[in-house]
């Protein structure tokens, strides 16, 4: 015995949706006639309702069972439909700091902001990276790797009521580069150098960073460096 429910799962806020219970006849019964159809919200009994569809608009875990004869014969429970309520805040995903090239070490936050109340929110998160965020609003990348490069969006579920959730986001791209490519023009003796090494250190506040460069044309080398 099988029964469907319905594939959409989400309603926004004042619509509703159409659920169905369809028993399926075994291979020893014929016969699909004859049934009631008894409805269950969050494990509970919903409405005394015995109709093969119904309309909802709460958010919920919804299940059905069918039943005939006298005494009645119950089918088993369907499986569970969660259907939520979509509400109107927008969630914005942002990057942190947002700079036009990520490059492979480098820090970077990915957070997801969600306007309007004091709602608090549990935050679900969607991205094809190879690693995936935590279920909070920040997701802090302290060293960041090709790994990383995806599309990101975000929405929130109500703390306070599990089916109540925002729509997704908009997705925005992180695209980390394994490292950093330079042509320098510096115009020693008419020699053209390109960076080929840079090292950045820093402690606290304090940042020195020392670089190379070689000539195109012969084996000069231009060695260089700044603190900031």
């Amino acid at each position: 015995v099988e029964q469907s429910l319905a594939d959409r799962t989400a309603v926004p806020v004042g619509d509703r949706v159409t659920l169905t219970c369809s028993v399926s006849p075994s291979s020893s019964s014929s016969s699909s006639s004859g049934w009631k159809y008894y409805w269950y919200r969050d494990g509970k009994s919903y409405e005394p309702v015995t109709n093969e569809q119904i309309s909802v608009s709460e958010g919920g875990l919804y299940s059905c069972r069918g039943g005939r004869g006298e005494p009645v014969y119950y089918t088993e429970y369907s499986e569970s439909v969660r259907i939520d309520t979509t509400v109107s805040n927008r969630p914005v995903v942002t990057l942190y700091p947002n700079w036009s090239e990520i490059y492979r070490g480098e820090t970077i936050t990915v957070r997801c902001e969600i306007h309007g109340g004091d709602t608090e929110w549990d935050y679900e998160w969607e991205t094809n990276s190879t690693i995936k965020p935590p279920k909070q609003n920040e997701y802090r990348i302290r060293s960041a790797s090709s790994s990383n490069s995806g599309n990101y969006r975000c929405k929130g579920r109500m703390k306070s009521s599990q089916h109540n959730t925002t729509e997704w986001s908009d997705s925005v791209t992180l695209t980390v580069s394994d490292s950093k490519s330079y042509f320098m023009g510096s115009n020693f003796g008419h020699k053209y150098f390109v960076l080929v090494n840079q090292i950045c250190m820093c402690k606290k506040n304090l940042c020195l960073v020392l670089w190379d460069f070689h000539s195109l044309f012969n084996s000069a080398v231009d060695r260089g460096g700044a603190v900031f």
